[in-house]
């Protein structure tokens, strides 16, 4: 019996759908042809959630997502996900509010790069994961690793084609043009790989588009919220 997935979700829903397809694509490779995810989704008014980013009102969003979670947890979730890269700024009080372990997106990037042996990705997000400092932070505490940011003319074209095309699910082949631009930019900077640090820049661009290794956040936050719904209940969390 696999543990009960929360997934606060719908920021945006684009990517939260990502989610779900991704949860229960490994299940069944892992389970049999039958074999699904137990979760459970509660989707957000994403609108809602970005007037609290406009307006620098990160306690309101911490306070909004941390009853979310205390909700899920209600009807049996057994780990929380935030479904997205950016509210990972308020997931400290998330997991506190929840009660239960917060599956964290930075740490399942980071580890995923550390394995491979890499140390200098190259970070693609909205403007607030880029520049708050939150996520370099983290990985850098938690992982050892510093990831490299675009030049800010770059960073402001990668957080609008993100809110006013992938979040409305338009996906356009210029702005795929743009976004490899931005990462050739990047690997004659340094970059050694590049981390897809929103949940939805994976619906623009994927490996085969890119010379450097790719690590989709999306993807590895998904598979790290599978091995945690694997483990026996009373087991102690594994490192992901």
């Amino acid at each position: 019996m696999l543990r009960r997935i929360g997934l606060i979700g719908g920021m945006s829903w684009e990517s939260t759908a990502t989610y779900y397809r991704f949860i229960n694509q490994m299940v069944r490779a892992r389970h049999g042809g039958l074999a699904s995810a137990d979760l459970l989704l509660h989707s957000l008014n994403f609108r809602e959630v970005v007037d609290m980013q406009v307006a620098g009102r990160w306690d309101l969003a911490a306070e909004h997502l941390a009853e979310s979670g205390r909700a899920l947890v209600r009807g049996g979730a057994e780990c929380v996900l935030i479904c997205t890269n950016t509210m990972h700024l308020v997931a400290d009080e998330v997991e506190k509010a929840a009660g239960v372990p917060l599956i964290h997106i930075i740490d399942a990037t980071g580890n995923a790069i550390a394995a491979a042996g890499f140390k200098r990705p190259l970070l693609l997000a909205t403007r607030y994961t880029m520049e708050h400092g939150f996520y370099r932070d983290h990985m850098m505490a938690r992982c050892g690793i510093e990831p490299i940011t675009p030049e800010k003319a770059d960073r402001d074209m990668v957080h609008d084609i993100i809110f006013s095309e992938l979040c409305c699910g338009v996906v356009k082949p210029d702005s795929r043009q743009r976004y490899l631009d931005i990462i050739e930019k990047g690997r004659a900077a340094g970059a050694d790989c590049v981390i897809l640090g929103c949940t939805e820049i994976g619906l623009l661009i994927e490996q085969r588009d890119v010379s450097l290794p790719v690590f989709d956040s999306t993807w590895l936050h998904a598979e790290a919220a599978v091995n945690f719904a694997e483990q026996a209940v009373g087991k102690p969390i594994a490192a992901e």
